[in-house]
């Protein structure tokens, strides 16, 4: 084992302090602003923008979060075209299936087949392709485009 060397222990650093950095160009002193304003001389002032003050800007427009949405999406998501909901019902009937037993082959929620079938759903070419395997119907292509 080493053998530890008698004698004082010191730093080998120095320490080192952090301070900010006064602003440059924007001492005054106090004194001889009190003076220059007291024998009438012009004192130079900076406004700081709205420092202090309640008042709201005026010079930016102000912008409705429900006209950016508007112009930014689009105002209706397509829905499951009439065509497609009808052959989705007429095919899990001639197999005599619930939408409960379409859900649970198709791995998806009961819900979802109700959507579908309702009109209600946006469609979801995976879902479709899955529906399709399940029912041996042609749900995609020509149908579904308006």
């Amino acid at each position: 084992m080493p053998s530890r060397t008698a004698g004082v222990i010191s730093q080998d650093w120095d320490p080192v302090v952090l301070r900010k950095k006064p602003a440059k160009g924007h001492e005054r002193d106090p004194k001889a602003v009190n003076q220059a304003l007291r024998t009438g001389a012009p004192v130079q002032t900076i406004k700081k923008s709205d420092a202090g003050s309640n008042k709201k800007p005026t010079a930016a427009p102000v912008v409705n979060a429900r006209k950016l949405d508007e112009l930014t999406e689009p105002a209706a998501l397509d829905r499951v075209p009439a065509e497609v909901r009808q052959l989705i019902q007429k095919a899990r009937l001639e197999k005599k299936m619930s939408q409960a037993e379409l859900a649970k082959q198709i791995n998806e929620p009961p819900k979802v087949v109700q959507e579908y079938e309702n009109g209600k759903a946006v469609p979801n070419q995976a879902i479709l392709a899955k529906m399709e395997k399940v029912l041996g119907v042609k749900l995609r292509g020509k149908v579904v485009s308006k």
